[in-house]
């Protein structure tokens, strides 16, 4: 009876104290535009604390009635301070006006001048899109994941590559999200360029580690890309002209203030210039690539707004009536936001996300055929945020994914001689469920912890090989073929339990250090025997014979701003242990094989490294230098005689120096070099002569190198700036990539030379052995 009456004592107060609090709520937008602004600060001096907003501009701060002197705040952006008297709940939406004078500079983060030492996160960056605009360009394509790739612990796959080593995870160990909607393959034209268009993108964050809670399904990394919604106040357009493709964005208000779209696309033309030039070798040939995103944003009350947005994308090359291939994404999301009273914020969001290719011979010939393969997802999710008090935020949510996987389909007419093939298809259920809380602890101290219960379910229709020993399958040993219904389960579940925690100790005014911690559990796998992701690669999911990838990380760090915020470093240590890594057999057959799971290997790796970053955040020269010192392993049992190997990512050194330089309010020279240890491959250590037939006995796997990888890319923009008040405003930029012609190597392989058959030569692969220039024409009005 005491412990109840103890029980009802602490809830009585509990709400009494809860009766003295009022909540401040609203959004955060650019009052230009009104764009959210994501991250924005709302800060309250007088208590010493603040909230930041979310992914869509809302905010909800919770304090003891009473005056306060509020400031909000923006990199880029006038901060706006103003008293209020806080006696009820209020809800107001803060219009923020941009700084022309700090826009006079090129901006190296999108964030707070301090957040990276306030912050709980590590390990994550925001990257500026104004900052991306200015820097070197291939072609003059601006490009979102090359950008990325100047981050330290974050590689570049090489020249012609789009895929990313993440502190030592593999190119499908990255989630890549475009408004929540995954993207399996962001490349155009082989890798050279990505499937972003800048001109589309608001916001990108980047999480190496400290991964919250929310996201899951990829070992390595989260790639958290968000589209523009649209101006909601006035009609705008950019457009740019390129060396080899063009782009144009529209977007406005249908009802100002309520209803606002944006439309986007990008077109390269080197095959219409071709043919419009007379060009022999590009009549009947054909190579280009487009992209279209789309997206509209409608306010229907205070509390409630859609979303919907969709990209669309694809790559076409055809030689004539001898082949062609084409492969592209689709994305859709449509996003309803919901305030419950004015501390819980919901978004339900419904995705589809398809990648596909196709690969052929035309019709009429004996070799037609067309070979097909796709990944298909419908995911549903609710997340909610409730803003509990000015020390606790706690986030929760639910997600059903449905994936669709077909490997491999081959057609072939009726004249061919090859006949038809039907690869097994595959189903999974991929559910989840998470919580998280930050948590203030006094004016120094603060933590995130959470946890995330992921369920993965293989299911029909389908078929199962089983074999004599399920653990080391053999395509010889296949003792039965089991068929599934439609929804019929096949085994049983994965189960996995994803922690998460990451703290955070301020130090001074200037200095804090941070921990993390995070387990990621991915259950698709991308099945190639190459290191960068190429078109034509096979997705596959966890099942009976492919286990779970499991990858626990943690990390330290330091980090510490110098001349009130205008220099930003840290540096960072982790560590990652890996079960069930996939590697292949040697001499693996990948192509149109219907039993994949006879050629791979399972084992363990581990990563381990320090990366450095150093920022200049204002002033007419910005920029940052990073480095990474690195090292990633495998062991798998059946390759190198059980003992340990270079993975195939492994890169010791990298470095990247970033500087953009105002040399007057016209003119502004960006440059950036870039350093890597060469990647790791395998050379033949010894010759023989098998009847006539040169057969050659390769040393370790990964025991050798191919040269290291460096280069240099510089790119001036002319701004004229006669007239700030004309409605039409240009911008011209001229880029020399790879300036000292580097040729850096791709591969390296081995042949004999051809005056003494007895001596063998390496000979070096380059994508790119010249200097490319590139220029653009940009206006907006």
């Amino acid at each position: 009876m005491k412990q109840l009456k103890l029980l009802l004592l602490l809830c009585f107060i509990s709400v009494l104290g809860l009766a003295q609090n009022v909540t401040l709520s609203g959004y955060i937008k650019d009052k230009a535009s009104g764009e959210a602004l994501i991250a924005a600060t709302c800060y309250l001096p007088e208590i010493q604390t603040g909230v930041i907003s979310n992914a869509y501009g809302f905010y909800s701060i919770t304090v003891p009635k009473g005056n306060y002197n509020i400031s909000f705040s923006y990199i880029g952006y006038k901060t706006q301070t103003s008293s209020f008297q806080l006696n009820e709940d209020q809800q107001l939406t803060i219009l923020m006006e941009e700084d022309t004078e700090q826009l006079e500079e090129i901006l190296v983060t999108s964030e707070r001048k301090d957040r990276n030492v306030e912050s709980t996160d590590m390990s994550m960056e925001k990257v500026s899109m104004k900052l991306v605009k200015k820097l070197p360009s291939f072609m003059g394509e601006v490009d979102v994941l090359k950008t990325i790739t100047l981050l330290p612990g974050i590689q570049s796959g090489g020249e012609g590559s789009s895929g990313l080593y993440v502190r030592g995870g593999g190119p499908d160990e990255n989630l890549l999200i475009l408004d929540e909607a995954p993207v399996y393959n962001a490349s155009h034209l082989m890798g050279f360029f990505s499937v972003f268009n800048s001109d589309a993108i608001k916001d990108i964050q980047v999480y190496k580690g400290g991964i919250p809670s929310e996201f899951g399904g990829k070992a390595s990394s989260v790639i958290d890309i968000r589209m523009k919604d649209g101006n909601s106040k006035e009609f705008h357009a950019d457009a740019g002209i390129g060396s080899i493709s063009s782009r144009l964005t529209l977007q406005g208000p249908v009802i100002k203030d309520k209803w606002s779209y944006i439309i986007s696309g990008r077109r390269t033309y080197a095959d219409v210039v071709g043919r419009l030039a007379g060009l022999d070798a590009l009549k009947n040939n054909s190579l280009y690539f487009y992209d279209l995103n789309l997206k509209t944003n409608i306010q229907l009350n205070d509390n409630n707004r859609i979303f919907i947005s969709g990209y669309t994308g694809d790559d076409n090359f055809s030689l004539g009536e001898s082949i062609y291939m084409k492969w592209g994404n689709r994305t859709g999301t449509v996003r309803w936001n919901h305030i419950f009273g004015n501390r819980l914020f919901s978004n339900t969001s419904v995705i589809y996300s398809k990648y596909d290719y196709n690969l052929g011979v035309p019709e009429g010939g004996a070799d037609q055929f067309d070979w097909s393969s796709k990944i298909r997802d419908l995911n549903i999710k609710e997340d909610f945020t409730w803003f509990m008090n000015s020390e606790n935020q706690i986030d929760f949510g639910i997600n059903f994914i449905y994936h669709h996987f077909e490997p491999g389909n081959i057609k072939t007419g009726d004249n061919s001689f090859y006949t038809d093939l039907n690869l097994t298809n595959y189903n999974a259920l991929e559910n989840s469920i998470y919580v998280s809380n930050e948590q203030k602890i006094g004016t120094r101290f603060s933590m995130k912890y959470g946890i995330r219960l992921s369920i993965f379910q293989q299911i029909g229709e389908g078929k199962v090989r089983e074999y004599m020993n399920p653990d080391a399958p053999s395509a010889y040993e296949v003792t039965d073929i089991k068929t599934y219904k439609k929804w019929e389960k096949i085994d049983n579940p994965f189960i996995n339990i994803e922690p998460r925690f990451s703290i955070k100790y301020t130090l001074d005014s200037e200095s804090s250090v941070k921990a993390s911690y995070n387990r990621m559990v991915q259950n698709l796998h991308l099945i190639s025997n190459t290191n960068s992701p190429t078109p034509l690669d096979i997705w596959l999911p966890t099942s009976k014979y492919i286990k779970p990838l499991i990858a626990d990380q943690i990390a330290v760090g330091y980090f510490r701003n110098f001349k009130n915020n205008a220099f930003e470093t840290s540096a960072e240590l982790y560590y990652k242990n890996m079960k069930n890594v996939l590697d292949y057999k040697d001499g693996a057959e990948l192509f149109l094989n219907e039993d994949l799971e006879t050629e791979l290997l399972t084992g363990t790796g581990y990563s381990y490294g320090l990366e450095l970053l150093m920022k200049k955040q204002e002033g007419r020269i910005t920029g940052w230098a990073s480095y990474t010192l690195a090292k990633t392993m495998r062991k798998i049992p059946g390759i190198n005689d059980g003992k340990a190997y270079p993975s195939a990512y492994d890169r010791t050194h990298d470095v990247s120096l970033v500087v953009n330089y105002e040399l007057s309010k016209r003119f502004t020279l960006s440059g950036n070099w870039v350093f890597a240890t060469g990647n790791p491959t395998t050379y033949p250590i010894a010759k023989y002569d098998v009847q006539g037939n040169t057969v050659y006995q390769y040393a370790k796997r990964n025991s050798n190198r191919i040269p290291d990888y460096h280069r240099l890319d510089l790119s001036l923009t002319y701004d004229p700036k006669k007239n700030e008040n004309r409605k039409i405003k240009r911008t011209l930029n001229l880029s020399l990539y790879n300036v000292y012609a580097r040729r850096n190597a791709y591969s390296v392989s081995f042949r004999q030379n051809e005056d003494n058959p007895m001596v063998s030569e390496a000979t070096r692969l380059s994508i790119i052995g010249s200097i490319i220039p590139a220029i653009t024409y940009n206006f907006n009005f």
